[in-house]
């Protein structure tokens, strides 16, 4: 893929940006701990949750959606739709009662809770666990798309897409703190959804492809645009409706 002088421009702009936020928050950030770990408490609740999508929204996620409703149709998307309910619950009962007890972070939690041995192993190993193994997992899979991208888009090596973006990454998260990423991730939201939506269009207009009304055309697409599964298919009910939405909303988190 062949980009213009414009598009880098785009891109290299874009990174500056990102570095520039996280050097103008660096100040405010860095005047102690409670400002630099949790914004001083006064980040507005729209704005935390216009971070919180746009985080959940990586370089990964619409190979992911795509896969879905490639296999089991749009139904496919409950699986990942069933988090509504945790997102609820985190913004209008859980937030409320963990800014009530005055904790950092839900590993906190625990020892404030129950107390005891028990409770600092349990924090020990769910803080191993999530920083060692589940988040380098997640962040494995978002690097490998973004050198795939960068592959394709970019024509760089892999070892020059995770350095490259790894720098700006690391520089505007550890100068910025969760300020600089909250603000970062309210750009990154606008960033994710307008390509996302662009790319969709030109792509479904592709010569190829022949505009939306042909593809709703297709008895393939057709039998996978309900947004239900099959009730008389016991199989995919359970695996698309009933499990996301009794265990998997609030199992994984």
């Amino acid at each position: 893929m062949k980009l213009e002088l414009l598009d880098y421009i785009i891109i290299f702009g874009f990174f500056a940006l990102v570095l520039f936020i996280g050097i103008y928050v660096s100040k405010k950030s860095g005047k102690n701990t409670a400002e630099y770990f949790l914004s001083g408490r006064s980040m507005p609740w729209w704005l935390l949750g216009f971070s919180m999508v746009a985080t959940t929204f990586s370089t990964d996620t619409p190979n992911l959606v795509t896969d879905f409703v490639r296999t089991d149709g749009v139904s496919g998307n409950w699986g990942w739709w069933a988090f509504l309910l945790t997102g609820l619950l985190t913004v209008f009962v859980y937030a409320k009662l963990w800014r009530k007890s005055n904790v950092a972070t839900d590993m906190e939690f625990y020892d404030l809770r129950y107390g005891g041995k028990p409770a600092h192993f349990l924090r020990g190993f769910r803080s191993l666990y999530l920083g060692v193994v589940f988040n380098v997992m997640a962040m494995s899979a978002v690097t490998l798309a973004a050198i795939k991208i960068g592959q394709v888009m970019l024509g760089l090596e892999p070892i020059e897409t995770v350095l490259l973006g790894g720098t700006v990454t690391v520089i505007f998260s550890a100068i910025g703190g969760f300020r600089g990423v909250v603000y970062t991730d309210f750009i990154l939201f606008f960033v994710a959804m307008g390509g996302a939506i662009g790319a969709a269009v030109y792509l479904v207009n592709m010569p190829e492809v022949g505009g939306l009304d042909n593809i709703l055309a297709n008895a393939q697409v057709q039998e996978k645009m309900s947004i239900l599964p099959d009730f008389s298919d016991t199989d995919a009910l359970i695996s698309l409706l009933i499990i996301p939405l009794a265990v998997q909303w609030w199992s994984a988190w």
